[in-house]
């Protein structure tokens, strides 16, 4: 998101908006506060107050919306103002290339290689294209080898497009109905780069999960008992995944894995 804000304000924006669950919304209102530019940014009315009062701590103009966050991307593209412009996930390059650093920097902590599975909480899915984007180009320069990590796109079993698309082969998305999960990153219903997710997950021999609200909660407290780690639900729900894929033997004893926890909890 910074270098999102940082693009947008080089190219002219005098407005910044976007729809957000949470963590979006809160780095968007933090950045543009920073940069001095007005941020705009539509909510679901159930998105946990704690996330709202962030964004209107920082001087954002928060606008609550029924619904899911689809609804609130509805509500902005509707309302828009002629000198908004809309940060929205893959409706603007800049947070794909600055979530490349992630690829980037598991490359360098892993001292010019990389793990062998990489688990990630999927909600647009910027995060994994970003990556799985970074390993590509990468590779394009002699810096890896073809084999870069498999990936694994983990969702909630209350909103898993892309968990449903991977497993009957399609090669996009359809909206998740009636989308309900606490894991806030994740309640995304129609992400618009599903079809780029499935393609990622594929390529790199990957696989997509759901897992239910119960376990993720579970998992989510034993892996903040044993790391110390402030584990938000997301996270839970890449560490059930990752037991799963180890007890089904997809992950094999010796192999270097990564989860990634994306929030606060």
């Amino acid at each position: 998101m910074a270098l999102a804000v940082s693009a947008a304000i080089q190219l002219g924006a005098e407005r910044l908006v976007a729809p957000s669950a949470g963590n979006a919304a809160s780095a968007l209102a933090a950045y543009g506060a920073r940069a001095g530019i007005p941020v705009g940014v539509a909510m679901p009315d159930d998105t946990p107050a704690h996330f709202v009062n962030e964004c209107r701590h920082y001087g954002a103009q928060v606008q609550l919306v029924s619904c899911t966050i689809s609804d609130a991307g509805a509500f902005l593209a509707a309302n828009r103002g002629p000198t908004d412009f809309d940060i929205s996930t893959l409706k603007e390059p800049y947070r794909v290339e600055g979530k490349k650093t992630m690829g980037h920097e598991l490359f360098e902590q892993f001292d010019g290689d990389l793990p062998d599975v990489v688990l990630y909480p999927t909600g647009g899915g910027t995060g994994l294209i970003g990556m799985w984007k970074a390993w590509n180009e990468m590779e394009g320069m002699g810096w890896i080898g073809a084999a870069g990590p498999r990936l694994v796109s983990v969702q909630s079993a209350g909103c898993a497009p892309i968990v449903r698309a991977f497993d009957e082969g399609a090669e996009s998305t359809e909206a998740w109905e009636n989308a309900s999960t606490t894991a806030w990153g994740l309640r995304f219903p129609g992400p618009i780069g599903g079809f780029n997710c499935l393609q990622a997950i594929r390529e790199t021999d990957g696989t997509a999960l759901a897992i239910p609200e119960e376990e993720l909660h579970e998992q989510m407290s034993v892996l903040a008992g044993m790391s110390g780690i402030d584990v938000c639900p997301e996270g839970g729900a890449v560490w059930a995944a990752f037991h799963r894929l180890r007890d089904r033997g997809w992950i094999g004893g010796g192999e270097r894995v990564v989860v990634f926890n994306t929030g606060p909890a």
